[in-house]
């Protein structure tokens, strides 16, 4: 009898591997900067300084208050959109800080 084998490359393996551990949510912490950017446009991303994620909150420092303010009111949306660009629930919430 012949074994059939399904080629996967190594990243999907290491994914599968690592889903659901700790390390998995360090690994998609660590992309969030990244995200952040491509979630928000360069816009708003000429104003970040400094990112940190503890338990699950992104701290970001927003350099405007206006901006601030107006990423504050939509904080909960950007949540969803990097959970969805992860493809995984990795922030609850974002604090802004000036």
């Amino acid at each position: 009898i012949m074994a059939t084998h399904k080629a996967e490359s190594i990243g999907t393996l290491l994914a599968e591997y690592f889903r659901g551990t700790d390390a998995e949510t360090t690994l998609l912490e660590r992309k969030i900067p990244a995200l952040w950017s491509d979630v928000l446009g360069s816009a708003v991303s000429r104003f970040t300084g400094e990112m940190e994620i503890k338990n699950g909150v992104l701290y970001v420092h927003i350099h405007s208050a206006a901006l601030r303010q107006q990423l504050f009111e939509q904080r909960y949306t950007i949540v969803k959109k990097l959970n969805d660009a992860l493809n995984a629930k990795v922030l609850t919430d974002i604090r802004l800080l000036g």
